[in-house]
This record gives C-alpha cells, structure tokens and sequence, in this order.
C-alpha cells in the first residue's frame, strides 16, 4: 500500500513523501480501514512544518486524523463493527495510556489502509458520503463542541459570531443555522464573506475594511451582541471577541491564527458576564450526535477542492495558501 510520510525532524514541506509500505492486519480489538477520503485540518500544516506541540516529529509520521472509508479486516474480539461497514476514524483514539491524536503522536490516516481501535471508529448513516463524513472527526467535532457542548448550548434565536471562514468556521455557520440560531462571519476577503453568505450567514463584516469589527457586530446586532463566539484567532483577537459578546454570552477558544501576542485581559468578559472556553476537538460521543445532525439536516460540509491521492502535496500547498473556504479533501480512489 502507499503512504505518505513526514519525516522525523521534518520543519519543510518540500520533504513530504510518498512510500510503499506492507498492507496492515488488524490485531485483536483493532480493524482495517480501507480509506475513501480525508480531510486536511490546520494542525496537518504544523505538523508538517514542525511546528505542533513543541516542535518537530521525532519518528517518521503517517500525518492527518479526518477520514471515512470501509472496514475491510476485524481484529480478535472486534463485536462493535463489522467487515464492510462504512466508518469515519475518531480524532482521539483509546489506548492503554489514554486517549491519543491521530496524526501526531499516533500515526494518521494520509494512508490506503489504516489500522484504528475498533472505539476508534464511528458507523456513518448512509445519508451522509465519505468526502462530508471526512471533514468531520476534528472540524466537526470542534465546532459541536463549541456550540453545543461548551457552556449554555447554543439555541434558536441566539446570534453566534463566527471568526474566519476556515473548516471548523464554516462547519460551526452550518450547524448554528440548523439550530436556528443568526450567524456573523467575519473576513478579509469579500469573496469568502460572499460564500458564507451563500451557505446562511445573515451578516457578514470585512474587517481588512473594518479592523474594529467588535463595534461592527454590536452595531449589526442592535447593540447586543453575540451570545456564542467561535474564536479562532487566539491572542491576536480574543479582546475584540470579548466585545463582541452579548451579556452572559460565551467565548469558545479554539485556535491561534491571530499568533501569540495581543491583549488577552479579561475586563471586559467579566463585566458582561461571559465566560472563556477552551475546547481542543471533541469525543466520540460529539461525532457520533454530531453525524446524526449532519444526516437528519441535509447538511453538505463545505469542500472547496478535492484533490487525488497522488496530488497530496499541491493539497497541503493550496490549504497553505489560504485561498479556500471551508475544507480541502483528499479523495483515494
């Protein structure tokens, strides 16, 4: 089978590689996934450059942890999953020490075959394909968790502001107005902000244009605020977020795009009663109520571009570029 490679060490792109590598059979509670389609996630690109969790891999890394495809082998004592089922893998996967990542510290699924704990994996209803199911297990999980799972549940009629129109960004638009809840995009480019637009967002604040976007999102709401943001910027963006909030709304922190520096003081969370939430992707328990939002709502994740699987590199180069909007799939055929 192939497999693409990070090097142990590996800080530069260019170094991904492509081998062969013997197929894998399923030892006892484990199973073969033969795999459909993956999505790539923010992390993959810093794994990829070194730069996640406290520098480069130390071993060579089979990298990504977002998949769906078709269980082709079952270990001893496997009773949860059958051959032939069609699965999605779990970001975290049970180990003897406890969870672990896909893609960083375990081996990913940027594979043709993939060997996963059989509570590693997820049955997919048929509603839903394996390009959507593929962007779910990190994305998807992420922003459940941020609305729904994180503090007071997000519900209809709340307003959620949503930071960037990245997988998780998009993800959290599609399931807040399935929850009938009012979304706010924000972004740099009017383009993008025109795609989210098209996928429910009712308003929309350029803040190349607009760098006190906070004042912006109180203006569009009426001087309210918003009850739940996604915040993806870290540092960066968090004392805008806080300003944006409604009273008693909630702050979900989950990213670092804005970097590591900026004004992190809590002043103004506290004198509207809002709360700060990290949320770092989700259980298995959240993918699976997750899926069956997914199905139950018609919900079609927003790929931007699938590339094939000998094209994995001008994938990884594409999502660097920032071009997309929502996700970046891998389809093996």
């Amino acid at each position: 089978m192939r497999a693409w490679i990070v090097p142990a060490g590996c800080t530069d792109p260019a170094l991904l590689r492509l081998e062969s590598r013997p197929e894998p059979a399923a030892g006892p509670g484990q199973v073969v996934v033969r795999v459909r389609a993956l999505s790539l996630n923010y992390r993959d690109q810093a794994v990829l450059r070194g730069q996640y969790m406290g520098g480069a891999t130390t071993r060579d890394l089979i990298p990504t942890s977002d998949a769906a495809g078709d269980v082709v082998s079952i270990g001893s004592g496997v009773r949860s999953v059958a051959v032939g089922a069609r699965v999605a893998s779990t970001f975290f996967q049970p180990t003897p020490q406890g969870p672990a990542a896909l893609g960083s510290p375990l081996d990913g699924m940027l594979v043709e075959y993939a060997v996963l704990e059989a509570g590693g994996v997820v049955g997919l209803p048929d509603e839903v394909g394996d390009e959507a199911a593929a962007c779910l297990p990190c994305a998807g999980v992420t922003a459940w968790h941020a609305l729904f799972a994180a503090g007071r549940p997000v519900v209809p009629g709340d307003t959620v502001l949503v930071l960037g129109t990245g997988g998780v960004s998009m993800l959290a638009l599609q399931l807040a107005r399935a929850a009938g809840a009012r979304v706010v995009v924000t972004s740099s480019s009017d383009d993008k902000l025109a795609r989210a637009r098209a996928l429910g967002a009712a308003d929309t604040v350029n803040y190349a244009r607009t760098p006190e976007w906070d004042a912006e999102v109180l203006r569009v709401t009426g001087g309210r605020g918003a009850d739940c943001v996604v915040e993806i910027g870290g540092a960066g963006t968090l004392a805008r977020s806080f300003r944006s909030l409604a009273r008693g709304g909630k702050v979900v922190l989950i990213g670092f795009l804005g970097g590591p520096q900026g004004d992190t003081a809590p002043y103004a969370l506290m004198t509207k009663g809002g709360s700060l939430h990290g949320v770092f992707v989700g259980d298995r328990a959240m993918l699976e109520a997750l899926l069956q939002a997914v199905a139950v709502n018609r919900i079609e994740p927003p790929v931007d571009r699938v590339f094939g699987f000998d094209e994995v590199p001008a994938a990884f180069a594409y999502q660097a570029s920032g071009a997309f909007v929502g996700k970046v799939v891998i389809r093996i055929p």
